[in-house]
């Protein structure tokens, strides 16, 4: 395999948008960027395509794949979203926090029978894009393979992943150059998975824990 490489700084190109949506769409692997660090995409209604995404990185199969939908009114369709919930979007997202949602009819069929979901939506123009460009749910992971430190940058992207998926979107540095926090929102009190880029502190804080 010969991977595109796509160099995109700061406004998305529609064109190459456009190509790197095209290719998730035909069960492709893009490396793309967010705020945090450099995500691997996939169609989340493409099974095969999730299947070599855990094989590319040697991740277990008991480890979900986090959904990026393109905007709220697209999570709801996947996930239920109480009031607390939404206290937390209105803060935080887009941006660096992973919500655990309670999956709906549909989200338990995107994630394969599974009554939990991870979501986020990501503070980064070119992964916005891509996420608004797709006409589908689009499941995403770290660009780095399991036990390896997250690629950062789009060199480091490709370092890992060059000639093993179809593209990569090198938008140089990552913003935050962290992973997010992921929060598990399925029950209250709510409680904290990974602390990442927002702290502990600042979530009980808002949540009034």
């Amino acid at each position: 395999m010969k991977t595109i490489i796509l160099k995109i700084k700061k406004k998305p190109e529609k064109i190459k948008i456009r190509q790197a949506a095209d290719i998730l769409k035909n069960g492709g692997i893009v490396a793309f960027p967010t705020d945090t660090v450099y995500g691997l995409a996939v169609n989340a209604l493409n099974s095969n395509a999730k299947k070599k995404v855990y094989k590319l990185k040697g991740r277990s199969f008991k480890k979900p794949l986090i959904i990026m939908p393109k905007d709220t009114n697209s999570l709801r369709k996947i996930a239920v979203v109480g009031k607390s919930v939404e206290k937390l979007i209105r803060k935080y997202w887009p941006g660096p926090l992973t919500l655990i949602l309670s999956t709906n009819k549909t989200g338990r069929m995107i994630m394969g029978g599974r009554s939990d979901l991870g979501v986020r939506i990501p503070d980064n123009n070119v992964a916005l894009s891509l996420l608004e460009t797709c006409d589908f749910p689009v499941a995403t992971t770290s660009a780095n393979p399991s036990g390896k430190p997250s690629a950062k940058t789009g060199k480091e992207a490709a370092r890992y992943f060059k000639n093993k998926v179809d593209l990569i979107i090198d938008s140089g540095e990552c913003k935050k150059k962290i992973e997010s926090t992921v929060l598990n929102a399925t029950r209250f009190p709510f409680s904290i998975v990974r602390q990442g880029c927002i702290s502990r502190e600042k979530i009980e804080s808002l949540m009034n824990i």
